[in-house]
């Protein structure tokens, strides 16, 4: 048996030792959700509870093994097979992009906004679903996800299970490549469109953080300048897009003129909305 504060202190130590080179920005928090993981015990509510609280020695091991995985540079929410988006839990792992605040930018700009029940929606380049499911949860709004790699429709797919309640069957996950003319084809008129597609540049892809090069390549990278996604998106899916309706993308820093530009090419009369860094992360428009 390990005291809960001894294996807390420890892992803790070993994430933001610097002198080994593992210095963890935030080693209390990934400690904390390290611990909750392995052990099923809030860290902070048990120790203020109970000083002299357990753990078993399997429940240490496996924290130690997490521990360890996270100082190779694996990102903490694949670790933790989970990780949490606009209030809801959403699995991720392996070959699926981790949801980042930045894109809540994007919910909140479409809930806030224009997001009403009965509408008929698309998420294009879905991931782990997390901006369709969430959108669909706040409204009876029917959302199709669509998404082309195999390995991420397994988490979409999950995660519209998981909170199948919540979205009261009124999401599907399409595997499709949305670039696919048959598929554009095929799709229905849209009242809102959506999507956070790969746009790291090449030059981008060259300086990836550790735990960002555990995530998959077809996921971030948006060709040489980072536009390509949204060049070809605009193009095919504006045709889908009824008049009067919304299309928003997420974008990467410094791209919203480029990308506004695209939005204007294709009719859509384009604005921009700033994440809580008060960078320019969502540009969107109404179709004319």
């Amino acid at each position: 048996m390990v005291r809960l504060k001894e294996l807390y202190d420890n892992i803790e130590a070993k994430l933001c030792d610097g002198k080994s080179g593992n210095d963890i920005f935030e080693a209390r928090f990934e400690a904390q959700c390290i611990i909750r993981h392995a052990t099923g015990k809030g860290y902070r509510s048990t120790i203020l509870r109970d000083p002299d609280a357990e753990t078993t020695d399997e429940q240490a091991a496996d924290a130690q093994e997490m521990t360890l995985r996270r100082l190779k540079g694996e990102p903490l929410q694949y670790i933790l097979g989970e990780w949490e988006f606009y209030g809801m839990n959403f699995c991720v792992g392996e070959g699926v992009l981790i949801p980042r605040q930045d894109t809540e930018t994007l919910v909140e700009l479409v809930t806030d906004e224009y997001l009403k029940d009965g509408l008929v929606c698309a998420d294009l380049c879905s991931g782990s679903g997390c901006i369709g499911i969430s959108l669909s949860r706040l409204y009876r709004t029917r959302m199709h996800c669509y998404e082309k790699s195999g390995k991420a429709m397994e988490y979409l797919t999950r995660n519209i299970e998981m909170n199948r309640l919540k979205v009261n069957g009124l999401v599907s996950a399409v595997l499709a490549d949305v670039l696919d003319k048959a598929v554009i084809e095929a799709a229905p008129m849209y009242d809102i469109i959506v999507s956070n597609p790969p746009y790291l540049t090449a030059e981008d892809m060259k300086n990836l953080q550790t735990e960002v090069t555990y995530e998959p390549e077809m996921a971030l990278y948006g060709g040489e300048d980072g536009l390509y996604f949204y060049r070809e998106i605009l193009k095919a899916w504006s045709k889908k897009l009824k008049k009067g309706g919304l299309f928003a993308v997420e974008i990467g820093m410094g791209q919203e003129k480029d990308v506004m530009q695209i939005f204007e090419e294709n009719g859509i009369e384009a604005q921009t909305k700033k994440d809580y860094c008060h960078i320019d992360r969502v540009v969107y428009g109404i179709k004319k």
